[in-house]
């Protein structure tokens, strides 16, 4: 088997270009021919087609690349296997994609989502994103570096740290979190809660709106937003800094840091939805609120497919839901919960960190890959 990986290569700190970046590595650790390169470098794909002459190119991204990840390799008779994340409506691709014998997804929901769009299930296979384990592993806080980074967002040794982190903070929950911190603040041990995003005009404006509600909730002073470009090195860190990750996502269709902190060992607080429910088992190495509310919407406004300069707008025959909001409640009793019981942190941690290096190993993520390919397509 020769496969070609179409990613935003060389590996950027995003989910999408880090997800295709561990696949590449699990299938030349394993012993498959593989070469990388960027999904929408043209002239390079071609250059690959030509002289490596991969029996796949697997292309990561959603279905709004499916130009770059199956239509182009497909003009150079190049088998085309896309690795697809959700991103809200399938807007179009329909056709080209249920013409593939093939097409990879990230988690069930993931799934149920494009079935529901209109992608034929049979042809539909789960394959998770993979995690170095070996990068994320539990560490000491006491051990410098994530001593020293505890220290630069100005928390004492004696209090608690909560964490969410991703390209913001509100979509990661973190409203409905600072919610349930302010009704249990009095009962709980000293905390402090860091929300670590990316910067971007639309996360400024959140972070605006979030620390807004913090002061109306009277935790402003325990709330710290840390806003700029980090490695993928500085992760496995930062995840060691905190005591408890917390993202009850309001839209996650796999849930990549929930599972690097679990390999961590860190307790996670989550929802009861999603891609979460493929990749936390509640009680055990994560507790997941259940869903308070459903946002749904009669209609989309998208790029027009011929003219992307132009919109047009989509109306559904029947609603579709487009975000989740967590049970502020259940959030709160979990947050209480493991925030006055270390022992519950530390077995909770400890579960976590089998259950990820068990599923999501990139290494085992790369062997199902292989495994799916062999006995879905024929190719050895």
């Amino acid at each position: 088997m020769k496969v070609l990986v179409l990613f935003d290569y060389p590996s950027s700190p995003g989910g999408l270009s880090t997800q295709g970046d561990l696949l590449y590595r699990g299938l030349m650790e394993a012993g498959v021919e593989t070469q990388a390169v960027h999904f929408r470098s043209s002239q390079e794909k071609e250059w690959y087609y030509r002289w490596f002459k991969p029996d796949l190119a697997v292309g990561v991204g959603y279905w709004g690349y499916t130009p770059q990840l199956v239509l182009h390799p497909g003009q150079f008779g190049i088998l085309p296997l896309p690795w697809l994340v959700a991103d809200g409506y399938i807007a179009n691709h329909q056709q080209a994609l249920n013409e593939l014998p093939l097409i990879l997804v990230t988690s069930q929901w993931v799934k149920e989502m494009y079935v529901r769009d209109g992608i034929r299930a049979e042809i539909i296979e789960v394959l998770p994103v993979g995690c170095d384990t070996d990068a994320f592993n539990p560490k000491g806080q006491q051990e410098e570096k994530v001593r020293v980074l505890r220290e630069s967002f100005g928390i004492h040794p004696d209090q608690l740290m909560i964490l969410t982190a991703g390209g913001d903070a509100t979509s990661k929950g973190a409203q409905e979190v600072m919610h349930a911190l302010a009704r249990i603040d009095n009962v709980v041990p000293d905390w402090k809660y860091v929300c670590k995003v990316w910067p971007q005009q639309r996360t400024q404006i959140q972070n605006i709106a979030d620390l807004k509600l913090a002061n109306e909730l009277g935790i402003s002073s325990k709330v710290f937003y840390s806003t700029g470009i980090n490695s993928r090195n500085f992760m496995p860190y930062l995840l060691a800094a905190c005591d408890i990750y917390a993202a009850p996502s309001r839209l996650e269709g796999f849930g990549m840091i929930q599972v690097e902190a679990g390999a961590c060992e860190k307790p996670v607080i989550g929802i009861n939805a999603m891609g979460m429910l493929d990749t936390l088992i509640h009680g055990e190495t994560a507790l997941l609120a259940n869903v308070a509310t459903k946002i749904v919407t009669n209609e989309v406004v998208i790029p027009d497919e011929c003219d992307l300069q132009q919109e047009c707008k989509v109306i559904f025959d029947h609603p579709r839901t487009v975000d989740y909001r967590a049970n502020v409640q259940d959030i709160s009793r979990y947050l209480q919960e493991l925030m006055t019981d270390e022992n519950l942190r530390v077995t909770m941690g400890k579960a976590a960190r089998k259950h990820v290096t068990a599923n999501f190993d990139y290494r085992v993520v790369a062997k199902r890959f292989i495994e799916i390919v062999n006995e879905k397509l024929g190719i050895y």
